[in-house]
């Protein structure tokens, strides 16, 4: 006769077949169910010697408590979502790995959708989803205003990042926003070039089509610098915040760099603008700083190894993801506090494409 696996001949409780549960645990350490739910969950006090007992059999049976039932007893899934434009862009691939950081110290793990800036999609996501999974979202949009967020009315908590979706006349947000100050940023960073003395200073990646963005608010500061010191102003838009985006502009004006009135600096929106942008300048033999002088936003790691390595402004990444989890985190306990901006530091870090 073949042996029994399970050691039910030896007198010992059968093992299951199945994965144990709590029932499994009570009747092999010889305790009610509602102890083991009290060692595992730490509910109520038990004698070391009971504990002991049922640790022993937790060990013996694998037995996993089962989270995702604690969980929605407790009305919770533990779940948040991070909704971001183009998760291949560096600056939000390192924004969601600060998310998740955060959130895991909080014992909730992190979902990660990418809207491409597509209104439909963040149509989507400012309701919530239309799912029931989450327990909140942070949001990082591009194509949605105040007013569409107004009117979503999503019921999940959500906490937004950037200004997209900050009212333009000033009054009071449809939730948290997290930030960075990027008028403040951007004149730091064209102040740096003029002291630097750069005086036909040119703005990579504005965009028509913003009201209250990235582009829009960056540009708004360069342009405050510049008119302090009564310099002209120019800027060009950008098909993409990419490499390809910049150095499609800049080989388009080439001629800029050239001439009694070239431009000697550049001020760019973000990183990987401002990484095309040095390509194509020095393909034509443009010596960067020498001739002209680039600057970029967002503090990637591409900007390490660039060559020249580049000037950048950097938000301080580990603060704005700690905050928005720990918003996005009180609203879920119920927090009914009137939505706030929070604003979060930066640095300007100066390397070889500005000195």
């Amino acid at each position: 006769m073949s042996e029994d696996p399970s050691g039910a001949g030896d007198g010992a409780p059968a093992r299951p077949a199945r994965r144990p549960n709590v029932k499994d645990v009570a009747a092999l350490a010889g305790v009610s169910w509602k102890t083991v739910s009290n060692v595992v969950n730490g509910t109520a006090p038990v004698r070391d010697s009971t504990r002991e007992r049922v640790q022993r059999a937790i060990d013996e049976l694998g037995y996993r408590p089962n989270a995702a039932g604690r969980n929605l007893r407790q009305g919770r899934s533990r779940l948040l979502a991070l909704a971001i434009p183009e998760i291949r862009l560096a600056y939000f691939a390192d924004l969601a790995h600060a998310v998740i950081l955060a959130a895991k110290a909080h014992g909730y793990t992190v979902l990660i959708d990418e809207t491409f800036a597509e209104p439909g999609h963040e149509q989507v996501v400012a309701e919530g989803f239309r799912v029931d999974l989450l327990d909140g979202v942070i949001f990082s949009p591009q194509a949605l205003a105040d007013s569409d967020l107004v009117a979503a009315g999503g019921r999940l908590p959500m906490v937004m990042l950037g200004e997209a979706t900050l009212p333009v006349d000033g009054g009071t947000a449809a939730a948290d926003h997290v930030v960075i100050d990027n008028v403040a940023s951007a004149r730091e960073a064209t102040e740096h070039l003029i002291a630097s003395g750069r005086r036909r200073i040119g703005f990579l990646g504005v965009r028509a089509t913003e009201t209250n963005g990235t582009g829009v608010l960056r540009h708004a500061g360069y342009k405050a610098a510049l008119e302090a010191h009564g310099l002209p102003v120019e800027a060009f838009p950008a098909p993409a915040y990419s490499r390809p985006g910049g150095a499609e502009v800049v080989g388009a004006l080439l001629d800029r760099f050239t001439g009694p009135d070239a431009l000697d600096g550049l001020v760019c929106a973000n990183d990987f603008l401002a990484i095309g942008a040095m390509h194509v300048l020095r393909a034509a033999g443009l010596r960067v700083p020498d001739d002209v002088a680039v600057l970029g936003w967002d503090g990637t790691e591409d900007g390490i190894y660039s060559n020249p390595t580049l000037t950048t402004v950097a938000p301080d990444l580990s603060a704005l993801a700690e905050l928005a989890v720990d918003l996005v985190l009180a609203r879920v306990g119920g927090s009914t506090a009137t939505p706030q901006v929070h604003t979060v530091g930066h640095r300007l870090i100066v390397r070889e494409s500005t000195v």
